[in-house]
């Protein structure tokens, strides 16, 4: 086997944790675009989710945070939490994810804009599975894009805030960001 062949069906991906309004965020990138955001990216949860990534892709991931794609995405997500971005302009790359999450997570991303919500069962009914409401709530448990891909915008048919892979607190704080829910007093 050639170092060719060796190299198919891997792909290089790079890495970086950035500090934001929420606490710092592990984001990863490949050659198509931001792969992977992390909440709460302390040693601990930079190295699992590193070595998870490296075996999904074939291959380590490489810090490099001033890579052009790690280096937009800083810019971006810092512009959002100063409240001066509503959208991400961001190649993404989908690989982590396939069939129905994927469907739902895209159809998050393009229709549920900066400062809205939508239902578990709403969210079920546009991507044409009226009946997959906890469907959609393991897919945005499984997503792997969160804040850019916004799950934080999906909350229960009842006014309930739902759940959140990163901590009901970091939902609300996101929501306040875009003006659905008061700011705390503090």
């Amino acid at each position: 086997m050639n170092e060719d062949q060796r190299q198919e069906g891997r792909r290089q991906a790079v890495w970086a944790v950035v500090g934001s309004d929420i606490g710092p965020l592990l984001l990863a990138a490949t050659g198509e675009g931001l792969v992977t955001v992390a909440f709460h990216a302390t040693d601990e949860v930079r190295d699992r989710t590193l070595d998870r990534l490296g075996s999904r892709l074939g291959t380590e991931p490489a810090h490099a945070p001033q890579s052009p794609p790690l280096a937009e995405a800083t810019g971006q997500l810092a512009e959002y939490f100063a409240g001066e971005r509503r959208g991400f302009e961001l190649p993404l790359d989908w690989s982590l994810i396939s069939g129905f999450n994927r469907q739902v997570l895209r159809e998050l991303a393009s229709g549920v804009p900066y400062g809205s919500v939508v239902g578990y069962g709403d969210l079920a009914r546009r991507v044409g599975q009226p009946r997959a409401a906890q469907a959609v709530g393991i897919a945005m448990g499984a997503n792997p894009l969160p804040v850019v891909v916004p799950c934080h915008r999906v909350v229960e048919s009842d006014g309930g805030i739902g759940g959140f892979g990163g901590g009901l607190e970091t939902k609300r704080r996101l929501l306040a960001l875009e003006g659905v829910l008061p700011q705390p007093l503090f």
